[in-house]
């Protein structure tokens, strides 16, 4: 039987940036050997940071030059792609035997992704998505992912795929991962929501896959020394909520609210069959005759050059 077990860490970025962010996750690497976990999903935007109240002094039609300043930050926080941050979550898997996939703020030149990184333990980093819709606001800061990275990946667990926080809610995206083979649905994310854990169950019993869904924490804003305009200064910033869904909807390990920690649960993919009797999205419950989902894979290029 194909039994393995499987983990969301639910962490949060540091407010000192991205190296104590990395040594942060570095520092559970004996909890995750422990938990014997073959697949670890961490939350969005963990390596570079999701600026939950920032507005980067933009108002309609004008810019403020502390907002340019606040992106410039931003940007130096971000990480390249691969770079050396990459290096050390690759020799992370390794040590573990466990593969990885992680939220990141990954710079590209000028723009920012919040993209989803997908490690081996043999073969390091194999893999990545770009967010392909990012989420109101989040429009000023990151640019859109397109069809070139939608990946699904072979673990030790399953075939791992990945959607980024409200990408999750775009029923398009969701039918052609399924398409692909998902068995292990990530969602790295930061909404904290009842609602958000309503939808992770949702999914799961949709595509008949398992649900990972890992979530930032975050302390208060005047525990961060950050002030975020009409947010209660007790209320926490992110509150966490991860969990692990199973194929019929059922919730299996958490959700994990207000703390940092690892949530863990075994799953069997021979179930996947089992709950597909009923109800196969992209199979037997399609009407191709009626239906049809077309998905462009091809990589987009602002400017291509070519040469005799």
């Amino acid at each position: 039987m194909p039994k393995s077990t499987v983990a969301a860490l639910q962490i949060g970025a540091s407010p000192l940036g991205k190296a104590d962010t990395l040594q942060h996750i570095l520092g559970f690497e004996a909890r995750i050997r422990a938990s014997g976990a073959s697949l670890v999903v961490m939350p969005e935007a963990l390596l570079g940071g999701y600026p939950k109240g920032e507005i980067f002094g933009t108002r309609l039609g004008y810019r403020l030059p502390g907002g340019r300043q606040a992106f410039a930050d931003y940007h130096a926080n971000a990480i390249d792609v691969p770079g050396p941050e990459t290096d050390a979550l690759a020799g992370l898997a390794a040590r573990c035997a466990a593969s990885i996939v992680i939220g990141v703020i990954e710079r590209a030149g000028s723009t920012l992704y919040c993209t989803a990184l997908f490690f081996d333990p043999q073969a390091g980093l194999v893999a990545k998505h770009r967010k392909l819709m990012p989420t109101g606001t989040e429009r000023l800061i990151w640019g859109q992912g397109d069809g070139s990275t939608l990946p699904v990946v072979a673990t030790a667990a399953g075939k791992a795929g990945a959607a980024i926080c409200w990408e999750n809610h775009m029923p398009l995206l969701r039918t052609a991962m399924y398409a692909k083979g998902v068995e292990i649905w990530c969602a790295p994310t930061v909404d904290e929501r009842d609602v958000w854990q309503c939808s992770m169950r949702h999914i799961a019993h949709e595509g008949r896959c398992f649900v990972i869904s890992a979530c930032q924490v975050q302390p208060s804003p005047s525990a961060l020394g950050v002030d975020v305009p009409g947010w209660d200064p007790q209320r926490p910033l992110i509150n966490g909520g991860s969990l692990i869904v199973g194929p019929l909807g059922e919730v299996l390990a958490g959700p994990l609210v207000g703390e940092t920690g690892l949530v863990v649960a075994e799953i069997d993919t021979d179930e996947l069959v089992r709950a597909r009797y009923d109800f196969d999205v992209v199979g037997h419950y399609a009407r191709p005759d009626v239906f049809s989902l077309a998905v462009d894979e091809r990589a987009r290029q602002t400017v291509r050059f070519t040469s005799d």
